[in-house]
C-alpha cells in the first residue's frame, strides 16, 4: 500500500537540489518554511474551494488569518520549472524578497511544453527549463495563485524585470491551462525564453521534453554534449 503523504511538511521533505527540486503531488500553501496541503472543496461549502487538509480550514479564512489576500483576484501564474518547489519558495523569499503565503495548484498543462533550455543559469551553472508550444502533449505542472507583489519577486527570479530579460511573462491561451479544483482564474500568465540562453535547446534537430528521463550535461561538459544525449519517443511520454 503506497504510505500516506504527509498533510505538513518541510523545505528538507522537497528539497530544490538537483534541479528542477521536488515538489508535491498535491496543492499546497507555503509559509516559513512549511507547506500545507490543499484539499479542494465545492462552493459555497468552501468560499475559496479549498481547505487546509487535516483541520478542514478555508483557505480564505487562513490566509486572512496571515494578512493575506484571498484567492479571488489572485494572478495565475504557471509554474513548470522549480517554482513549484518548497525549497526554492523559501530561496525567492530570501533571494527575491517574496512575502506572504505561496498559494500552489496543481494543474494540467495542454499543447505547451517544458523544454531544456540552451544555456546555463550563471548563479549555478544548472540548464534551467523554458515553455514552448507544442500541439498534442499534455503535462502536469502548478499554477501559483500570486498577489502583485510576488509577481514581482517571479519576475525578479526569472529576470523578466530586466532591460534585456531573461524571461517574459506571457498570458497563455484560454484552454491551455486546467487547474485541479473549484478555483478557475480568468487566465493563467507563464514565463516564455525571451533571450538566446533561454531559448529550447535541440538534440539532433528536436526539442528535449524536461518530463522525459534526460539529464542535461553538466556545464564543464559544454552545450555541445547535449548531441551524446538519447531522447526517447514523444509520444510515449505525453
Amino acid at each position: 500500500m503506497k504510505p500516506r503523504r504527509p498533510m505538513r511538511f518541510a523545505d528538507a521533505d522537497y528539497p530544490c537540489e538537483p534541479y528542477p527540486g521536488r515538489r508535491p503531488e498535491a496543492s499546497f500553501v507555503h509559509l516559513d518554511g512549511v507547506g500545507h496541503e490543499l484539499v479542494g472543496v465545492p462552493r459555497p461549502r468552501s468560499p475559496s474551494g479549498f481547505v487546509l487538509a487535516g483541520d478542514g480550514v478555508d483557505l480564505d479564512y487562513w490566509l486572512a488569518e496571515h494578512d493575506a489576500a484571498p484567492v479571488a483576484g489572485r494572478i495565475a501564474v504557471l509554474a513548470y520549472g522549480s517554482n513549484a518547489c518548497p525549497s526554492k519558495v523559501t530561496w525567492l523569499r530570501k533571494e527575491h524578497g517574496l512575502r506572504g503565503p505561496a498559494v500552489v495548484l496543481t494543474a494540467r498543462c495542454a499543447g505547451f511544453a517544458a523544454v531544456w533550455a540552451t544555456g546555463f543559469r550563471q548563479r549555478d551553472g544548472v540548464r534551467p527549463v523554458t515553455l514552448t508550444a507544442m500541439p498534442g502533449v499534455g503535462e502536469e505542472h502548478a499554477v501559483w495563485l500570486a498577489t502583485p507583489a510576488q509577481v514581482e519577486a517571479l519576475d525578479s527570479c526569472e529576470g523578466a524585470d530586466l532591460a534585456s530579460p531573461r524571461y517574459r511573462r506571457e498570458v497563455l491561451p484560454a484552454a491551455a491551462v486546467t487547474v485541479t479544483g473549484e478555483v478557475k482564474p480568468p487566465s493563467v500568465e507563464a514565463y516564455f525564453g525571451a533571450c538566446a540562453d533561454r531559448r529550447p535547446m535541440l538534440i539532433d534537430g528536436r526539442m528535449a521534453r524536461a518530463t522525459l528521463t534526460i539529464a542535461p550535461p553538466p556545464p564543464e561538459r559544454g552545450p555541445l554534449a547535449a548531441r551524446s544525449l538519447r531522447l526517447e519517443d514523444d509520444e510515449t511520454q505525453s
